[in-house]
């Protein structure tokens, strides 16, 4: 059996699409799960489910996204869980490339490929469309190599038998998952045709928000500490570099590039002084972000 889990919270205009995108590709014997607090999305999940027995609505209790992971864990019944968000859309056919590579049983987590729906027109539409371009190739290359990944927490999938708990302050419950699996010797997989639509920030302030919070996931000593790594600033600089700096196109691109490098800088400069330094509490470090609704 398998269970979607969705995450929401005030998406009352997203997750309806979150939904529908997931209920055109369900199989037989399959249940969608939503776990929301807040009584406008809650409304709209119980509107799909008085017309569409598969889907349940979750109350979550509202101390932050893993709690509401655990309190939807408890609540499934599947064999495979597959993890996703209420502002987000996964595209036809995703379900099917997403559950593929879990033929092969030393596979313990399988990635989808997150792709951005914001314009690359613009400087931070740009940087979004250079770091989930530049996160594929990286994902590609190491499941190519039969190397560690860390799962998207956008799209992923992951066997029940191998799942923990998500310690409630975890700032980055899909690298806190990935690294659990690795540890237990299971390999984690990669779907690219597992395509899932992302809308990033639109603001300089958002989008701080948005990556102080899932780098500094990895600043915690729930990652930081696993045998098996995939990101941190420094590998960030030594593999990283070089691929942001093939993807512009032209002139204004590359200095788009060259900005981004520095916003990086700020960002792990903020994940050391608030994360390593001054050990913020996670309800000062989750700050909801506005404009990827």
């Amino acid at each position: 059996m398998i269970s979607i889990l969705i995450t929401a919270y005030r998406e009352p205009t997203t997750v309806g699409k979150a939904i529908e995108a997931f209920l055109a590709q369900l199989p037989e014997d399959a249940e969608l799960l939503v776990v929301a607090p807040d009584p406008e999305t809650t409304a709209v999940v119980e509107e799909y489910a008085r017309r569409c027995p598969v889907v349940r609505h979750v109350l979550d209790p509202q101390r932050g996204k893993p709690t509401a992971l655990n309190f939807g864990l408890q609540a499934a019944r599947g064999e495979i869980i597959v993890f996703s968000d209420g502002d987000v859309v996964v595209e036809p056919g995703a379900l099917e490339a997403l559950l593929r590579p879990f033929a092969d049983p030393q596979v313990g987590a399988v990635s989808g490929r997150p792709v951005s729906a914001s314009p690359r027109e613009t400087v931070l539409g740009y940087w979004s469309q250079l770091l989930t371009d530049s996160a594929h190739a990286v994902r590609a290359a190491r499941a190519a190599a039969g190397g560690f990944l860390v799962c998207s927490g956008y799209l992923f999938a992951v066997r029940r038998a191998v799942l923990t708990p998500v310690p409630a302050d975890a700032l980055s419950e899909d690298a806190v998952i990935s690294h659990r699996i690795a540890e237990q010797g299971y390999r984690i997989g990669y779907a690219p045709e597992a395509r899932v639509r992302v809308k990033y920030p639109t603001t300089y302030r958002d989008w701080l928000r948005q990556k102080v919070r899932s780098a500094g996931g990895y600043a915690q000593d729930y990652v930081r500490r696993s045998p098996v790594q995939m990101r941190s600033a420094w590998l960030e600089i030594r593999y990283g570099t070089a691929l942001a700096l093939r993807y512009p196109r032209n002139a204004r691109e590359l200095l788009w590039t060259l900005l981004l490098f520095l916003a990086r800088l700020h960002l792990w400069l903020l994940v050391l002084l608030n994360v390593r330094i001054r050990k913020m509490q996670f309800t000062e470090l989750w700050q909801r972000v506005e404009t990827t609704k």
